[in-house]
């Protein structure tokens, strides 16, 4: 096995409510590919958009992951007190004419399958307020990357739009805050679910264009209902267990979502037995390139 301390990972969290299996999966995926090959792993809570972060969750996640032997790098990082980062990242891309002011509505362009660019010469309406945007039409293109489980990706911006970097309520966007931050904490390398693939395009676009890094991707199957759901906050997806034994067989279970083949006898060990096999067992290889795993609680 190759060990390097140059892998820098990262778990990164939208405290929107407590973690359940689906991201537990995530969680431990990119855990394991950084302490494999002794890397560090970091946490960092992508806290941007208050109205969706209830009060205490992001540190109910961070007591989850302890719980469940997730141990973190360096400090944690939480995105609200980033602003002037992504100011300066914004006032680059506008100097850059790669980001513009746009008034429009989505109601206004629900016809279009993607924002039709009606403010990319000059604001349509000045008497509202603006939500900036990237011009995927002037920055790189098509982008292309290898993904370490499903292969060669190629988008081609035509497909994408124009996607928001700051919205009209002067909150910031995922995808700018997201390249900043991975850039300035050095992140290597990205361990996340597969409903974040069509993502790193634009990803991409804002690497490319701020003059940043660009990490390696391994995007893992999401995890699903038996009819098919995505386990999401939104779907009411159930809480990590807080029992010793509950804790222990969802992390055995996890390890099998992520196709690692754990022995039985490992699912009455506690976290840190179970960690320590599987950082010596991780292996991308056995990974099923499949977007998603249902899961069935065996227990």
């Amino acid at each position: 096995m190759t060990h390097t301390t140059h892998y820098r990972g990262r778990f990164a969290p939208t405290p929107s409510g407590p973690l359940h299996l689906g991201s537990l999966v995530a969680a431990l995926g990119s855990y394991l590919d950084a302490r494999a090959v002794g890397g560090q792993w970091l946490v960092r809570i992508e806290d941007i958009d208050p109205p969706r972060c209830p009060e205490g969750a992001a540190d109910t996640i961070l007591r989850q992951l302890d719980a469940f032997g997730l141990h973190w790098d360096e400090t944690v990082r939480w995105q609200h007190h980033r602003h002037t980062a992504y100011q300066q990242a914004l006032d680059q891309l506008a100097d850059q004419g790669l980001a513009y002011p746009c008034s429009c509505s989505r109601k206004q362009w629900q016809a279009f399958s993607i924002y039709p660019g009606w403010c990319r010469k000059s604001v349509r309406d000045t008497t509202k307020p603006v939500a900036w945007r990237l011009r995927s039409d002037l920055a790189k293109r098509p982008i292309t990357w290898q993904d370490r489980l499903f292969g060669f990706q190629q988008f081609d911006p035509d497909v994408l739009g124009d996607v928001v970097l700051k919205r009209k309520d002067q909150l910031w966007a995922y995808q700018l805050a997201v390249v900043v931050d991975d850039a300035d904490q050095g992140i290597t390398d990205i361990v996340r679910g597969y409903d974040l693939l069509d993502n790193t395009p634009w990803q991409g676009q804002l690497q490319q264009a701020l003059g940043l890094s660009t990490p390696r991707y391994l995007h893992l199957p999401l995890v699903v209902t038996q009819d098919g759901q995505k386990l999401s906050k939104q779907n009411l997806a159930p809480a990590l267990a807080k029992n010793a034994d509950g804790i222990r067989q969802q992390l055995f279970q996890a390890l099998q979502l992520l196709d690692q083949a754990p022995p039985r006898t490992l699912v009455q060990e506690p976290p840190e037995t179970q960690l320590n096999w599987a950082i010596a067992h991780w292996s991308v290889e056995k990974l099923v390139a499949t977007t998603h795993r249902r899961y069935q609680s065996e227990f």
